[in-house]
């Protein structure tokens, strides 16, 4: 199946908010280089956003690097703990983060920032996830490790603090799609019953045939051509844009999406994956499942790690912590 990237929408897109396209503006006055096969970055990334320390600032937080089992056959797996500081009388919840990137690039320090303000803000304890990108590992070895940290932080509870009933995995992008994958694959395994999914604005259709993936097509921050390389290193020529791939892979083609955890599904109106988004709320909710689903208006992929002075990220983050205090009950 031949799917290619004009480079400019061929379809109508809708606007930007005028914040965000404040900043786009500027990015595109010194726009990153095209990513392709030979330039995907792997050395160096973990160093492109702050360390730990200055991220959590002063607040009380500790964090710890660990490597941990992977699955099985596979290299260990490396993880970031980051816990409130002291003791409790009880059990807390968890968030397992995986990071974005296409599943071609990127590092859990990308996301410390969100990981370690869920953590300030909830009292949580969270497990900030290292998988293996494609093309090198291709699927399904990023989700297996995601996976595999899964059943050891449920194994670990104990050990760590935590309520093995108040795990919620969660990421954004690549991240989303790999932790919707994480909870069909607990589903069907048998595996830990999550609490729920925070699924933001998750990478889910490897088709690429919507129309939001074509109003997007060289405008934006993440762009069709980007995602098309993506799925290609992930899927490989001959399943990259099939609609026969694995649903554990692309979930918005999982043949079964009842009995999962709670989702939240959050995407921007003025991005490519606006449209399976929504599709996959839909169909959630066509099997009397949860999921509670925003749609921001205006808003570009990633919106609140691009702008978030933004009106519409400030009031994103405050969606997201109103359902995460209503899924864990605090």
């Amino acid at each position: 199946m031949t799917v290619t990237a004009a480079g400019y929408p061929t379809v109508t897109p809708v606007p930007f908010d005028p914040e965000v396209q404040i900043v786009l503006d500027a990015i595109a006055l010194n726009p990153p280089p095209a990513l392709t096969r030979e330039t995907l970055p792997r050395e160096g990334t973990d160093a492109m956003f702050p360390d730990n320390d200055t991220v959590i600032a002063g607040r009380a937080i500790d964090w710890e690097d660990r490597v941990i089992p992977g699955p099985a056959g596979a290299p260990g797996i490396e993880i970031t703990i980051f816990r409130p500081r002291g003791s409790s009388d009880r059990s807390r919840p968890a968030y397992l983060n995986i990071h974005g990137g296409g599943q071609i690039v990127g590092h859990r320090s990308w996301e410390t920032g969100r990981v370690v303000d869920i953590v300030a803000e909830h009292g949580v304890v969270a497990v900030n996830v290292e998988y293996r990108l494609a093309p090198e590992h291709p699927s399904p070895a990023g989700l297996e490790d995601c996976y595999a940290a899964l059943l050891w932080l449920h194994a670990h509870a104990a050990e760590l603090g935590v309520d093995p009933d108040r795990i919620v995995v969660g990421g954004g992008s690549a991240g989303g799609c790999l932790a919707a994958g994480v909870a069909l694959l607990a589903r069907d395994r048998q595996g830990p019953v999550l609490a729920g999914q925070l699924l933001l604005c998750p990478m889910l259709d490897n088709t690429n045939t919507t129309v939001s993936s074509l109003q997007y097509d060289g405008i934006g921050t993440w762009q069709r051509e980007a995602n098309l390389l993506a799925w290609s290193c992930l899927l490989g020529d001959e399943l990259a844009f099939s609609p026969e791939a694995s649903g554990y892979a692309a979930p918005a083609h999982a043949v079964d999406v009842s009995n999962l955890a709670p989702a939240f599904i959050e995407v921007g109106e003025a991005e490519m994956f606006r449209d399976e988004d929504t599709r996959y709320a839909l169909r959630i909710w066509a099997t009397g499942g949860r999921a509670e689903l925003h749609v921001w208006g205006g808003g570009a992929h990633g919106f609140d790690m691009y702008m978030p002075e933004a009106e519409i990220s400030r009031a994103a983050l405050a969606a997201r912590a109103s359902w995460l205090r209503r899924i864990w009950g605090a």
